[in-house]
């Protein structure tokens, strides 16, 4: 007799959602930008080649793509970003990369953007967690956080390196003017404050 697999489905509470969209707003399609799914509900095209058994021996062998669970975390839920289509590159570049053994192993392309996994829901030793509106709304929070702050960071490393560089083109354009003057090595060019010079003299 074969092994039928049970999937314990179950659907995202309004009031999460609700909550995830007041952490995270909306996309262009006027969908989340954040949302929360379990895993067994999270199924993605892979394609390739499959086995099929039945009571242990191979019944056949096709390539082809099916709908399987994107994450091994099946009983558990899934905080997930949107991400838009220009991410996945151009479609030519999508069937270029994805296409195996004359399938395309991702499925098609994501032309409307897709939603990409952020954090499973877990304790430190990968045990269950509930979810709840607060957990959810603190972690898409903590995500924006840190994609805020990293994007500071990367202006204010933009910045010191754009000065940098204008320190870099100054000493050159200094070195060319001193090389050009064939009076510089005979020309003092120390400097000392009025004070000082009293002093000396």
């Amino acid at each position: 007799m074969p092994i039928k697999v049970i999937r314990e489905t179950h659907d995202t509470p309004e009031y999460v959602t609700k909550r995830l969209i007041r952490a995270g707003g909306l996309n262009c399609f006027g969908e989340p930008n954040y949302r929360c799914i379990w895993g067994w509900n999270r199924l993605t095209p892979i394609g390739g080649r499959w086995e099929d058994h039945d009571e242990g021996s191979l019944e056949r062998e096709v390539v082809e793509v099916r709908m399987e669970p994107k994450y091994p975390q099946v009983n558990r839920w899934h905080i997930e970003k949107w991400c838009p289509a220009e991410m996945y590159g151009s479609p030519a570049f999508w069937e270029l990369t994805t296409r195996e053994e004359g399938v395309q192993a991702l499925g098609p392309y994501p032309s409307r953007g897709d939603y990409e996994h952020c954090m499973t829901l877990e304790g430190s030793r990968g045990e269950f967690i509930q979810l709840t509106p607060t957990i959810a709304e603190h972690i898409a929070r903590r995500i924006e956080w840190s994609r805020s702050n990293w994007n500071g960071r990367r202006e204010r490393k933009r910045l010191y390196d754009r000065e940098a560089r204008n320190d870099k083109e100054y000493d050159r354009w200094a070195d060319m003017v001193m090389d050009d003057n064939p009076t510089w090595i005979a020309t003092p060019h120390t400097y000392l404050p009025a004070a000082l010079k009293e002093k000396i003299a």
